[in-house]
């Protein structure tokens, strides 16, 4: 849940904030008068809290629309806000260029999605270029490694869609190729 918690507030516009402790999910309260629980992080939980939230930050400095736009309200659109049978969010944050658009697909049930189609903005190839369910981050490894070929089949108001593997309780990050 705390990673895909992390995963759509940083992928949401505006500046996001952690208290101290939270990067790696300290689990007892912050005290001015000692340190961190910086030994947490020798359990792999914690550690693949901490390198999930190293792979966010990665991403905010790196990716365009992360920063391009993120004070302004054409930084970002919804794809799909109302999947309330499946609670699965999607929407795109932009940059100055479409070609470095991002999409987010969220999965908030801890059941696996196969097949989940949504509506891409742009017709091309995508490629998954972040999953918070990596094993890398102390997820199960449900990933989408294969590219994502978009269809002509209109969804979500847009002229093409993909279907993909949703992870549980996941936040998968798109990239259009070339």
């Amino acid at each position: 849940n705390l990673r895909l918690l992390y995963g759509t507030m940083f992928g949401h516009p505006g500046t996001n904030l952690l208290f101290m402790g939270a990067e790696f999910g300290q689990s007892g309260e912050w005290n001015f008068q000692q340190s961190l629980d910086w030994h947490e992080t020798e359990n792999p939980w914690h550690s693949g809290i901490q390198t999930w939230v190293k792979a966010l930050n990665h991403l905010y400095k790196t990716e365009a629309a992360m920063y391009e736009k993120q004070f302004h309200a054409e930084g970002f659109h919804w794809i799909s806000y109302n999947d309330s049978d499946n609670c699965v969010l999607a929407f795109i944050r932009k940059g100055d260029k479409p070609k470095n658009d991002l999409v987010f697909v969220c999965n908030f049930t801890p059941v696996v999605r196969e097949n989940y189609q949504i509506g891409m903005p742009k017709h091309g190839t995508w490629t998954e270029i972040l999953n918070s369910d990596s094993t890398a981050f102390g997820g199960s490894g449900v990933l989408n490694d294969q590219d994502l070929q978009t269809v002509k089949e209109p969804f979500h108001n847009f002229n093409q869609s993909i279907s993909l593997t949703l992870a549980p309780l996941a936040v998968s990050v798109l990239r259009v190729k070339g």
